[in-house]
């Protein structure tokens, strides 16, 4: 048996893994030039590629070499696995059996492997992987890699999010994502190892729970063991018999048993802090199978009051909506670095949390979040249609990125729905209510600690924090709507700005209210076809305009609210930068109108 190597603590990594908080230390990053196709075809055998592309940058993109915006509907790729790249998967060294990674691909992916079938997934933005270790072992020839995407531009019950189905992007929709668009690598891993890890913070119990799921039934005499540290120093050590596949370790942190000093080690904005762990499977000998290194967040979040709590204090939400594109690339990272930069910038123009809308992000993105400190509501790309397929596609995609990212302290806030996406008629379509209240009970049971939005917007039915678009282009409307509680009650009762209800059934009366959508002003047009919520007519008229609306909305009874939007993004340019990440007013002015200070 190979001895697991130990790998570096994460939680200052450099970025790069694409799976941040289940590291092993040797992988072979695969993404760069692929033979590529646009093609309809059974098999790879019956593909001419005839061209070249870049991955994980969409066909779509400029920055992939394709930059085809048309309705490509299926594409293949294809790339040769060297020895170098089974050597830096750790093949031999850290493990005996080899899995290829993909972290997304829009949206049914077939893969092959040396001529031998590998498997299919589906879903766009949902992370898979495949033992290709008997392909390899049995491979006459040379190992050529080979992934189908299948994408049709034109099903709406497919969840899609903003990819627009015009073939030229119109209003608030842009171009589309077909295939790979995060990153691909190879990594060897031991027979028995951490499959699936999960973390808990358990607060008020001074604990971490770690949830390990095992690729492989124990033998007997398996034992996991989870090790805590913060900056070197170690908080707690447990180690369990595993007696089935999925393991449950619950680490008692001692240094939190101080009831005085117990905040020191919690993660915030203002203070976010990691801590580092370690996570060993062993065999009955203590000889360690496998071992991976992860990081959480101690960290509660609620609602009371009408507020949102962090760590039971009241936390006032200063957000701004994240489309996640970007010109060169689309909904694809320019790069690692890209990623971060875009956290920085948004904590340094004074926001304490991100919308990623309709895009669940890469989890590289949630790592800098996590590790710089800003929080974040995790939502989804929807469908456009409601239907038996449309029902059970997002709701099996929706499952797998709740899955993915509830580890993360920074994701505050589920949001399966926007807008009545997919459930257009829920005001008067039981089946409709039914979905978004399946959706928000069924986010609840596999995540009970975060509070869920049933439907973001309007026509909420079993939401744990109401929320409302209100893109009224004064301050004087938004003041006359949410200017005292009284005035928000009156809101919530009735119809909203939008001509849509706000409840579709009654809720407490206490739950917090926050804008999630507002502002939306466009400034810098280029061109006819570029769109706002209202339009400013030069800098000073830009400012002054930001300041009165947010000006409102910070003095106003709500518990939060989230701005339209942080970047320009194809036609709209409602952005408070440009799409090159240009800011429109001087970083400091921006920071001030947001913060008020």
């Amino acid at each position: 048996m190979t001895t697991a190597p130990t790998p570096s603590p994460v939680s200052h990594q450099d970025g790069t893994y694409p799976r941040p908080q289940l590291r092993r230390t040797e992988w072979a990053d695969l993404c760069g030039e692929w033979d590529f196709a646009v093609a309809r075809a059974s098999r790879p055998g019956d593909v001419d590629f005839d061209r070249r592309i870049t991955v994980p940058f969409p066909p779509e993109s400029p920055a992939s070499g394709v930059g085809e915006t048309g309705y490509l509907g299926e594409v293949w790729y294809r790339r040769e696995l060297t020895a170098e790249d089974l050597e830096r998967a750790g093949l031999g060294t850290q493990g005996e059996r080899l899995v290829l990674r993909l972290g997304a691909v829009d949206y049914q992916a077939d893969v092959w492997l040396a001529g031998t079938y590998i498997g299919r997934h589906t879903g766009g933005q949902t992370p898979f992987g495949f033992d290709v270790t008997g392909a390899v072992a049995e491979a006459a020839g040379p190992l050529e890699l080979v992934v189908r995407a299948v994408d049709d531009p034109h099903d709406v019950a497919q969840p899609r999010g903003k990819q627009d189905w015009q073939r030229e992007p119109h209003v608030i929709w842009y171009h589309r994502t077909t295939g790979i668009w995060q990153p691909v690598w190879l990594e060897a891993v031991p027979a028995q190892h951490v499959a699936e890890l999960a973390w808990e913070a358990d607060v008020p119990g001074a604990a971490v729970v770690a949830t390990v799921r095992l690729a492989e039934r124990p033998t007997p005499g398996t034992t996991v063991t989870v090790r805590v540290e913060h900056d070197g120093e170690l908080l707690a050590e447990h180690r369990v018999a595993a007696l089935d596949q999925d393991v449950r370790v619950s680490v008692h942190l001692p240094r939190q048993a101080n009831g005085q000093a117990y905040e020191d080690l919690l993660w915030s904005p203002e203070h976010p802090t990691l801590l580092d762990t370690t996570v060993t499977v062993a065999d009955d000998a203590g000889r360690a199978a496998d071992v991976v290194a992860s990081y959480v967040g101690l960290r509660s979040i609620g609602v009371a009051h009408g507020r949102l709590l962090l760590n039971d204090r009241p936390f006032h939400l200063r957000s701004v909506l994240e489309q996640g594109y970007w010109p060169g690339t689309h909904l694809a990272a320019p790069s690692a670095d890209a990623l971060r930069e875009e956290v920085e910038l948004i904590k340094a123009l004074g926001f304490n949390s991100v919308r990623v809308h309709q895009k669940a992000e890469d989890p590289r993105f949630l790592f800098w979040a996590d590790r710089l400190g800003i929080t974040v509501w995790g939502e989804t790309a929807n469908a456009y249609a409601f239907s038996p397929r449309a029902v059970e596609q997002l709701t099996s995609e929706w499952v797998a990125l709740v899955r993915r990212d509830l580890s993360h302290p920074c994701i505050v806030t589920w949001v399966p729905l926007n807008e009545s996406w997919g459930v257009q008629h829920g005001a008067h379509d039981d089946a409709q209510q039914h979905y978004a209240v399946g959706l928000a009970n069924l986010t609840r049971a596999l995540d009970p600690t975060r509070p869920v939005v049933s439907n973001d917007g309007w026509e909420h039915t079993d939401s744990d924090i109401l929320t409302i678009h209100d893109y009224s282009p004064t301050g004087a409307e938004l003041r006359r709507r949410y200017g005292s509680a009284e005035a928000v009650r009156a809101e919530l009762a009735g119809i909203g700005a939008a001509g849509r209800r706000l409840q579709l059934r009654a809720d407490d009366g206490d739950k917090p209210v926050v804008l999630t959508e507002f502002g939306g002003v466009s400034f810098a047009a280029r061109h006819d076809g570029d769109w706002g919520y209202s339009t400013a007519s030069d800098a000073a008229d830009f400012e002054a305009r930001l300041r009165d609306l947010l000006d409102a909305v910070r003095d106003s009874a709500l518990a939060g609210f989230c701005y339209t939007q942080l970047t320009d993004t194809g036609q709209e340019t409602n952005g408070l930068l440009d799409e090159h990440r240009r800011p429109k007013l001087p970083r400091e002015t921006l920071r001030s109108i947001i913060t008020g200070e």
